[in-house]
C-alpha cells in the first residue's frame, strides 16, 4: 500500500523548475570536492517529528493530517513503518533515526513495551533489507514518561535508574539488530530545576556510570557503535548538565569517556546556549569529537526549541565549512530533527519541508566547497596570524620563550603596530559565495 500515491520519487530539476516536489539544488550524484553530494551529507530522516508529531502546541489541539492511523496503537505503529520508508525512499534519504517510544507503544509494562519494540523492529529490519536504507542512530527516550520526572540516570530513585539502564540495554540490542552506526544520549531530564535539593556530583557520577555500563555492554555483545552525547542547555530541564559542546567535553574528559564518546550537535540547541551552530561544531573539532549533526534552526526571538526545518543558507554554509574542515561527518550524518510548522498540516508538507532542508544543505555544501577551493578563510587566517610564523612569534610557537624573556622583549620594544581586520569588507565578500 502507498500512503502517498500522488507523489513520485523526488528528482533534481534545478532552480528553473516550478515543480514543488523536486529538488532545486540537491543533486545526490553531483560530485563536490571528489565525492558525491549524498556521501558528503549522509541525510537521515527523524522518525519522531516525521511520524508522531501531531501539530499540537500548548494553545491548540492536533492539526496534522496523517493517513496511517489504525484501530489500535500497534496497528498504527505498523502502518507508520510502511509510510516512513515510503517517505525515505521517495526523498532518497539513505539513513534514519529514532527513539524507542517513537516506533512502538509503551503498553502497560516494561515487558510489554520491549515486546512491542521487538515486533516493530522486525518490520523495520525487513524494510531496511528491502530498501537498503540504514540506521544512522537510535536512542532511548528517557524523558517523556512520568517516571523520569526527576531524571533518568540523574534520578534520585534507584528503581528508576534501573529502568533507564534497561532501556539503554534494549536500545543497544536494537542497534546491533539493525546495524546502527551510532547511538545517541540526549539527557532531556538530566539536569535540575533547583539546586536546593540537588546533589550535582552524585547525579553526574551516576550519569557517567550509565555511560560506562553502555560501553561495557556494547563490548560484551560485540557491537560498538559510535556513542554520541547531545548538548542542550535547557528545556525541559531548567539547567541541563550537557549545556553546550564545551561543557559536554569537560564532562567526557572528566570521566575518561573521550575514547568512546563524541558529540551530536543540534543547531537549535546551539541557539539556546547563546552560540552559533558553526561555533559548536568548531568546538567539537578542537577536541576531535565531531560525531554527527541534527539539522534544524531556531528563532532567535524565541527562547525555546522550535525545531524549524533549516533554510538559512548563511548558517548552513558556515556549518558545512566546518564539516569539510573536519574531513567529513561519517560515520555520523545530517539528521533532520525538524518538524513542520503548525500551519503546514497536510501530509505532503512532510515532503516539501524535507526538500527545503535538503536543498539548503546542498547549497551550503557547494558554497563551503568553493570557500575551501578559494582558500577564503585560510588566507584570512594565515595573514592574521602571520606574526607567529617568524621571529618572536615563531620562537613562542616552538616553546623557546618564557615569561622572563618575553618581559625583556616587551620592555625593550615600542608598542606594536596593529592592522585592521577589515571585517565588514570580509563579510561583504563572503556574501558573494551565497
Amino acid at each position: 500500500m502507498s500512503y502517498f500515491p500522488s507523489i513520485d520519487k523526488i528528482q533534481y530539476e534545478g532552480t528553473d523548475t516550478k515543480n514543488m516536489f523536486a529538488f532545486r539544488h540537491y543533486n545526490p550524484d553531483e560530485v563536490v570536492m571528489g565525492k558525491k553530494m549524498k556521501d558528503h551529507l549522509r541525510f537521515a530522516i527523524a522518525y519522531w517529528h516525521t511520524m508522531t508529531q501531531d501539530g499540537s502546541d500548548p494553545f491548540g489541539n492536533p492539526v496534522n493530517q496523517r493517513p496511517w492511523f489504525g484501530e489500535t496503537p500497534m496497528e498504527t505503529a505498523k502502518n507508520r513503518v510502511e509510510a516512513f520508508f515510503e517517505i525515505c525512499e521517495k526523498l532518497g534519504a539513505e539513513y534514519f533515526c529514532f527513539h524507542d517510544v517513537d516506533i512502538a507503544p509503551e503498553g502497560d509494562s516494561l515487558e510489554e513495551f520491549f515486546a512491542n519494540v521487538d515486533e516493530i523492529t522486525d518490520l523495520i529490519k525487513e524494510k531496511m533489507d528491502q530498501t537498503g536504507i540504514k540506521l544512522l542512530w537510535n536512542t532511548a527516550n528517557m524523558f517523556s514518561n512520568p517516571r523520569f520526572v526527576n531524571g533518568a540516570a540523574s534520578t534520585n530513585n534507584a528503581e528508576v535508574y534501573a529502568i533507564a539502564a534497561a532501556q539503554v540495554k534494549k536500545g543497544l540490542d536494537i542497534s546491533k539488530k539493525l546495524g546502527g552506526e551510532n547511538y545517541v544520549f540526549w539527557g532531556g531530564r538530566e539536569g535540575y530545576e533547583t539546586l536546593l535539593n540537588t546533589n550535582m556530583k552524585l547525579e553526574q557520577d551516576n550519569i557517567a556510570r550509565l555511560f560506562k555500563m553502555a560501553i561495557a555492554y556494547g563490548e560484551k555483545i560485540g557491537h560498538k557503535p559510535q556513542f554520541l552525547l547531545e548538548p542542550k542547555p535547557k528545556e525541559p530541564s531548567k539547567h541541563q548538565y550537557d549545556f553546550d559542546a564545551a561543557t559536554t567535553m569537560a564532562f567526557i574528559q572528566h570521566y575518561g569517556l573521550e575514547g568512546d564518546f563524541k558529540l551530536n550537535l543540534e543547531a537549535n540547541h546551539a541557539t539556546l546556549a547563546g552560540h552559533t551552530f558553526e561555533h559548536e561544531i568548531a568546538v567539537a573539532r578542537c577536541y576531535d569529537s565531531l560525531g554527527s549533526l541534527d539539522a534544524n534552526q531556531g528563532d532567535v526571538l524565541l527562547g525555546w526549541d522550535t525545531d524549524e526545518f533549516p533554510t538559512n543558507v548563511m548558517d548552513v554554509t558556515l556549518a558545512m565549512y566546518e564539516v569539510l574542515e573536519n574531513g567529513g561527518i561519517a560515520p555520523g550524518g545530517i539528521n533532520f530533527d525538524s518538524k513542520v510548522r503548525r500551519s503546514a498540516f497536510e501530509a505532503e508538507d512532510l515532503f516539501l519541508a524535507h526538500i527545503a532542508g535538503m536543498d539548503t544543505f546542498a547549497r551550503g555544501l557547494k558554497n563551503a566547497a568553493k570557500l575551501k577551493e578559494d582558500r577564503f578563510f585560510d588566507d584570512l587566517k594565515e595573514e592574521r596570524y602571520a606574526s607567529f610564523n617568524e621571529g618572536l612569534g615563531e620562537k613562542i610557537m616552538k616553546d623557546e620563550e618564557d615569561l622572563e624573556s618575553l618581559y625583556d622583549y616587551a620592555v625593550s620594544h615600542e608598542d606594536p603596530v596593529l592592522k585592521s581586520s577589515h571585517i565588514e569588507y570580509v563579510k561583504n565578500i563572503l556574501n558573494d559565495y551565497l
